[in-house]
């Protein structure tokens, strides 16, 4: 079943919010309604499985796991119509023209990521997309130290905050990140 119009969705927000969760959810109503579906993760997440992309609560589907933007160009087969991207914070500027590409094609463009990385700053191609998209959905996550809602992902490194100038992509999960509110994210400078 083709779409009449193209469209791009973008499901953001930290670390444990369920972001994945909701990308998953979406796929399967799609599968549900007989459409094509085709999903996408960076070849560097592969943190639970290489070939699906994987909740932090279990769900899963299966996905290609690609090294660049451009490669999912290629990966494209002819009567998809739903193209999911999980992670997309880690893809560089490429994945921006290329989400716009697909939308124009009149494929549904579900994208997933990290709108901010550790140190609370917009993360990768994630502000553009956002800005781009037709449907927004910012999800919260609960903060790990007073349990109210939380849209930070804080990095532990050894159990206290990363420092402002660690290296801003280190894919881990629970053992290396939580959940925080505005109050309780820590990001020494110093």
């Amino acid at each position: 079943m083709k779409h009449h119009t193209g469209s791009v969705e973008v499901i953001t927000g930290s670390m444990f919010c369920g972001k994945t969760d909701e990308l998953i959810r979406r796929l399967r109503r799609a599968t549900i309604a007989r459409q094509k579906v085709q999903v996408f993760k960076p070849a560097i997440d592969n943190r639970y499985a290489e070939r699906r992309v994987t909740s932090h609560a279990g769900s899963e589907y299966e996905a290609f796991p690609v090294e660049s933007a451009a490669m999912i160009k290629t990966l494209i087969e002819p009567h998809t119509t739903v193209v999911a991207i999980d992670e997309a914070q880690f893809f560089d500027s490429e994945i921006i023209p290329l989400v716009q590409q697909l939308a124009d094609r009149d494929l549904r463009v579900i994208v997933a990521g990290l709108d901010t990385d550790f140190r609370g700053e917009p993360f990768g191609p994630m502000p553009v997309l956002i800005a781009q998209a037709e449907r927004v959905d910012k999800l919260h996550a609960i903060c790990m130290v007073c349990g109210e809602s939380a849209s930070r992902t804080q990095r532990l490194v050894n159990g206290t905050p990363a420092r402002y100038h660690d290296p801003v992509v280190i894919v881990g999960a629970a053992e290396m990140y939580e959940a925080r509110c505005r109050k309780h994210h820590e990001v020494p400078k110093e």
